[in-house]
């Protein structure tokens, strides 16, 4: 049996909030780096996607990020410190946040039969 044993990374998230309307953020993505390249290309591969919808104040934040904050991101995540990139597009700040981690190993499922309480698990209603 192989040991999988925990592991350095990063936690990433993306939060988007309206300014023009009450209620808190949303969470619209998240993903699990393992290497700062690898977290700071993630902020990049959105921004590259979402950059033709931008405005033009919009555009240019992220664009300023691209060529200039980058370079900062990817320096601060291989010191280990939480990172920050946010924009602002038609009364919708989005934020992508960058947080080192440690990501604990769990069990593979695929192919094994769950104990009997793992069904027994129901989630919370939302409020």
């Amino acid at each position: 049996m192989q040991v999988r044993l925990p592991r350095w990374g990063f936690w990433c998230e993306c939060w988007a909030e309206s300014l023009t309307e009450e209620g808190p953020p949303a969470l619209v993505a998240s993903f699990d780096a393992y290497s700062a390249p690898q977290a700071d290309r993630w902020v990049a591969v959105a921004l590259e996607t979402i950059f033709p919808a931008l405005d033009s104040d919009a555009s240019a934040e992220a664009w300023e990020w691209m060529y200039d904050g980058r370079i900062d991101t990817r320096r601060a995540l291989l010191r280990a410190e939480p990172c920050t990139v946010t924009l602002t597009h038609a009364g919708t700040r989005i934020t992508w946040t960058i947080r080192p981690a440690f990501f604990l190993p769990l069990a593979h499922r695929q192919g094994t039969e769950l104990p009997p309480y793992a069904h027994d698990f129901t989630p919370r209603p939302e409020e």
